[in-house]
């Protein structure tokens, strides 16, 4: 059995999986589009302003290329846009410190500047948390089809029993609980 086989087509967390890569995805196209119009240079190391960030020709085609992904991955919905969503959160969150890596250096080819470092982590860690959502938790509800997935058994009972409370804590006599 696949896991995409579980998720139905109109599930609510298909619809936060969609508007995640969506709204990434569009942002990361006009950046992309804005660098490419300006006409940069295609390797410079230095790169130039665009919507506060350095840039050059081949950050804002990369942009570009990584907005369609994220895009199809909104056409396409469903557990394909959480994946993908996880997927390009990593590797901006990766691009992040590989960049801080050689920020000052001539291995710079894509003019990341801190800014652009900051970007990539906060950028990543936002789609990353979008394609995650109702995925990884510790608690998800029994309707999910994730935890349906995870516990087969209890998820094909009608009712599956509720998870006990934790026990409480004892407490010092005279402080409240």
């Amino acid at each position: 059995m696949k896991l995409h086989d579980e998720l139905p087509v109109d599930h609510r967390l298909s619809q936060v999986y969609r508007v995640g890569a969506g709204l990434c995805g569009t942002a990361l196209l006009v950046f992309g589009c804005l660098g490419l119009a300006d006409g940069l240079s295609f390797f410079s190391t230095d790169g130039e302003p665009i919507a506060g960030l350095s840039s050059n020709g081949l950050l804002s085609l990369v942009s570009v290329l990584v907005a369609v992904v994220l895009i199809t991955g909104t056409v396409i919905g469903g557990n394909t846009a959480s994946t993908v969503n996880i997927t390009v959160g990593t590797l901006f969150v990766l691009s992040g410190f590989a960049n801080l890596a050689v920020l000052d250096s001539s291995a710079n080819i894509l003019a990341f500047r801190i800014q652009n470092v900051l970007f990539s982590f906060v950028m990543g860690l936002v789609i990353a948390t979008f394609g995650m959502y109702g995925r990884v938790s510790g608690r998800l509800p029994y309707d999910n089809p994730y935890w349906r997935h995870r516990h087969p058994g209890p998820a094909g009972r009608t009712a599956a029993a509720p998870v006990p409370d934790r026990p409480r804590r004892a407490t010092l006599p005279g402080r409240p609980a």
